[in-house]
């Protein structure tokens, strides 16, 4: 049996997860820091391979552990998929019936998707805080 070697984007990577979470680039730029910015997350995206500090963040941002950025491969994805839906052929009928899965990954990722979108709020108001001071200082000039 051939086994062949995948290289693993990891950038691409940080898109998949990104965007199934449904987080834009500069709410995850936000929640990086202030070194971080839109252009700065599109360039990490584009990267074959992501510092391993850098990686850690990242993942902590998206609240989804680093092993998920290092070994996602559209492959195993297919596998999981494949090995949680079992389909039953119905002879008498000829119908086919799908068992739904025991771990359903959607409500997982809706789970996800929820506390991303409080941390996305908390850092709207976290700014709009900033630009309420910032013009209390401009009015006292």
């Amino acid at each position: 049996m051939h086994t062949e070697n995948k290289i693993i984007h990891e950038g691409r990577n940080v898109k998949r997860f990104r965007e199934m979470l449904g987080i834009k680039q500069e709410a995850l730029a936000a929640a990086l820091g202030d070194d971080w910015n839109q252009k700065k997350i599109s360039l990490l995206e584009a990267k074959d391979k992501i510092e391993a500090g850098v990686l850690e963040d990242v993942a902590k941002a998206l609240k989804i552990p680093s092993d998920a950025i290092k070994n996602f491969t559209e492959e195993a994805a297919i596998n999981i998929i494949g090995n949680t839906v079992t389909t039953v052929n119905d002879n008498a009928t000829g119908q086919l019936f799908q068992i739904q899965p025991t771990i359903n990954p959607v409500e997982k990722w809706m789970e996800v998707v929820e506390e991303n979108k409080k941390l996305y709020a908390a850092l709207l108001k976290e700014k709009d805080e900033k630009i309420a001071l910032l013009e209390r200082l401009l009015e006292k000039k």
